[in-house]
C-alpha cells in the first residue's frame, strides 16, 4: 500500500507515525511544500521572547527522524499541484531542481493547513512586518530585533497568538501596540472577560487600539516607520507584527472536486475521509463537529489536528478506526500573570443562533483561601434554562485555571448538566484545591438559578425597574458606586430587611455575588417573592462601566 501524505506539522506527521504503527509495511511518504516537515509553530512566540532559548527545540520531527525510526520517506521544498483523482495520482513539483513529479498513490492524506490573512496586503511587505507563523518567519523578526534598535512595535489582531506575541514582545523590553479590529480581545471570550485580561495588559504598560483597522503601512525605505489606522491615527513603530487570523489552503482539495462544507473547510467523516473514500484530510483545512451545536464548524486548533492526523492514519493504514468525535474549540492563553481559557460556545454565539441560554458567573481562589498563595479566578458556566446542560465555560484569573477549564471541557464532551458537575469528585489537599472546588461554586450557582433559590440576573441587567439592595459596605460602595440602590450591609440585613419593599422585584447585588446570595435567600425565606443576585456582581459589572478606551 501506498499512503502519501500532503503536508507535515501537526496533522500531516501524525498521520504518518499512526499509519506505520497500524501497518508495518506500507510505502508512506510525506511531501512538505517549506524546509521543515514537523515544528512546533504555537510555540515560535515564546522563542521571539527568549522563554525557548534554543531554536532546535522548535523541531519536533526531521526527515532523518522519520526514516530512521518510521521509515516514511520525507521531501521537503515539494508542492502539490493537483490531484487526478482517476488516476490516483499527485503532481508534484520539487522547488529546489524545478522537476515535475507524479506520484502514485493508494490512500492520499490531505493536511495543507491554513494560511494568515494578510490585511492592507502590499506586496512585498516592508522587511520590518511579518506574520509569526512559520520558523522563517520566527527567524527575520529575531534578525529584525538583533540588527535594528528595535524599541516599538505594533502587534495586529487580539486573539490567542497575538496576545502571546505582545506577551513576548514586552519580555524584551519593547514597547507594544496592539491593534485589533473588533470591540474586544479574544473573540471566544465574552466581553466581560475579556476586559479583565484588557485591564491587566494595559496595567503592563501595553497600548490597546481596539475596534481599529490596519489601513497601510508608512514606508520609508522598504521599512514600515508607521501603521495607519482606518480612524487616520498614525502609530510609530520600528517592528509589525501581523496575526490577524487565517484562512484555510482548500484549493488542493477544492481543484480535485473534493466536497467543501458551509464552514469553508473540507468535509470529513469521523474517519476523516473526503468526498473521495481514498482521499483523508487533516487539520485546519477541514470542518469537523461542534458538540454543542452539532453541526460542522471550522476551529484551527493543535489538539484537533493532531487527534484527526491520527484518525486519518489508523484508518489508511489498515481501514478502520476510532471515530474523531466533536470538537469544543477548549483554548488556553497565558497574558502576562493571567491566563484566560474557555471551551463550548460564548454568549454572544449562542444569541446568534438563537440558542437560548442562562450563566453563572463566580469568584475563587485556585486552592484554600488560607493556605498561601492562592490567586483569584473569575469562573463563567454557560448552560441550556430548560435541563441545565453544559453550553460553554470561560475562566480568567492566576494558577488553576487550565485545570477548571479542562474539568468543564471533559464534562461537556459527556453531555453533562450543571447538576452533574455539582456531583463531582474532585481531588481537594489545601495546596490544590478547596473542599468546594470553583468547579463546585459556579456548579451550585447555575443549581440555584435553575431552582429560583434565588435565580440569577446578569450583571448588565438594567436595574431600573428592579427594587435594588446593596449589601456591600459602605468602603466597598464608595469605590465603585451603584446608583439608585438601598445600600444596608450584609450583617445588618437580618435587622433592616423591614425597611424595603416585599412586593417590588428585587435585585440584590455585591461585589462577587456570594454576599448577595445570602441575601437574597435572606428575602426570600421572608416573603420576598421576586429575588434575584447579579451574577458576577460589581467586580464583572464594572469591567464594562470602565474598559478601557478604544
Amino acid at each position: 500500500m501506498r499512503i502519501v501524505v500532503v503536508g507535515g506539522v501537526a496533522g500531516g506527521a501524525s498521520a504518518a507515525a499512526r499509519a506505520r504503527r497500524v501497518n508495518p509495511d506500507a510505502e508512506i511518504t510525506i511531501f512538505e511544500k517549506g524546509e521543515y516537515v514537523s515544528f512546533a509553530n504555537c510555540g515560535l512566540p515564546y522563542h521571539v521572547g527568549g522563554e525557548i532559548a534554543e531554536r532546535k527545540d522548535l523541531l519536533v520531527a526531521t526527515p532523518e527522524l522519520f526514516w530512521n525510526r518510521f521509515r516514511v520517506a520525507v521531501k521537503t521544498r515539494h508542492e502539490i499541484k493537483s490531484i487526478d483523482r482517476e488516476r490516483q495520482t499527485i503532481e508534484a513539483i520539487d522547488l529546489s531542481s524545478g522537476q515535475s513529479l507524479s506520484i502514485p498513490y493508494d490512500r492520499l492524506i490531505l493536511s495543507t493547513g491554513s494560511e494568515p490573512n494578510r490585511p492592507a496586503s502590499k506586496v512585498p511587505w516592508p522587511s520590518n512586518v511579518s506574520h509569526l507563523w512559520t520558523l522563517p518567519d520566527m527567524d527575520r523578526v529575531l534578525e529584525t530585533i538583533r540588527v535594528n534598535k528595535v524599541e516599538s512595535a505594533v502587534v495586529i489582531g487580539g486573539g490567542f497568538v497575538g496576545l502571546e506575541v505582545v506577551e513576548q514582545l514586552h519580555r524584551q523590553g519593547i514597547g507594544v501596540t496592539l491593534v485589533e479590529r473588533n470591540a474586544q480581545v479574544l473573540m471566544p471570550l465574552d466581553r466581560e472577560f475579556a476586559r479583565i485580561v484588557e485591564k491587566h495588559m494595559q496595567d503592563k504598560g501595553i497600548e490597546l487600539r481596539l475596534s481599529a483597522d490596519l489601513e497601510e503601512f508608512i514606508i520609508e525605505s522598504d521599512r514600515a516607520t508607521a501603521v495607519k489606522l482606518s480612524d487616520g491615527t498614525e502609530i510609530q513603530t520600528d517592528l509589525v507584527i501581523v496575526g490577524a487570523g487565517v484562512q484555510p489552503r482548500i484549493s488542493l482539495a477544492a481543484n480535485a472536486g473534493l466536497a467543501i462544507g458551509k464552514s469553508g473547510g473540507v468535509s470529513v467523516n469521523e474517519s476523516m475521509q473526503t468526498s473521495d473514500p481514498k482521499i483523508y484530510a487533516v487539520g485546519d483545512m477541514v470542518e469537523l463537529i461542534h458538540g454543542v451545536v452539532n453541526e460542522p464548524v471550522r476551529i484551527p486548533l493543535a489538539g484537533p489536528a493532531n487527534r484527526g492526523g491520527r484518525i486519518a492514519g489508523e484508518h489508511a493504514g489498515r481501514g478502520d478506526s476510532a471515530s474523531m468525535g466533536k470538537i469544543l474549540g477548549t483554548s488556553i492563553v497565558r497574558v502576562f500573570d493571567l491566563t484566560a481559557a474557555c471551551t463550548g460556545l460564548n454568549e454572544k454565539t449562542l444569541i446568534a443562533r438563537n440558542v437560548p441560554f442562562k450563566s453563572a458567573i463566580v469568584q475563587a481562589t485556585h486552592h484554600a483561601g488560607y493556605y498561601p498563595g492562592a490567586e483569584p479566578m473569575q469562573l463563567k458556566v454557560i448552560y441550556s434554562p430548560t435541563d441545565g446542560k453544559l453550553l460553554g465555560g470561560q475562566a480568567v484569573g492566576g494558577e488553576g485555571v487550565d485545570k477548571r477549564i479542562d474539568v468543564i471541557a471533559t464534562a461537556m464532551h459527556f453531555g453533562s448538566t450543571v447538576w452533574q458537575l455539582a456531583e463531582l469528585d474532585l481531588a481537594y489537599a489545601p495546596p490544590y484545591g478547596s473542599a468546594k472546588d470553583p468547579i463546585h461554586m459556579a456548579a451550585f450557582t447555575a443549581c440555584n438559578d435553575l431552582s429560583d433559590a434565588p435565580r440569577l440576573v446578569s450583571p448588565f441587567t438594567d436595574l431600573s425597574n428592579f427594587q435594588v439592595l446593596d449589601v456591600r459596605t459602605s468602603a466597598e460602595q464608595s469605590a465603585l458606586p451603584l446608583a439608585n440602590a438601598v445600600a444596608i450591609e450584609i450583617d445588618a440585613l437580618p435587622v433592616r430587611w423591614t425597611e424595603l419593599d416585599p412586593a417590588k422585584p428585587t435585585v440584590v447585588v455585591c461585589h462577587s455575588g456570594k454576599r448577595a446570595h445570602i441575601g437574597a435567600c435572606w428575602l426570600r425565606g421572608h416573603g420576598f417573592r421576586d429575588v434575584a443576585n447579579l451574577t458576577g456582581g460589581m467586580s464583572i459589572r464594572s469591567l464594562m462601566e470602565r474598559g478601557p478606551s478604544a
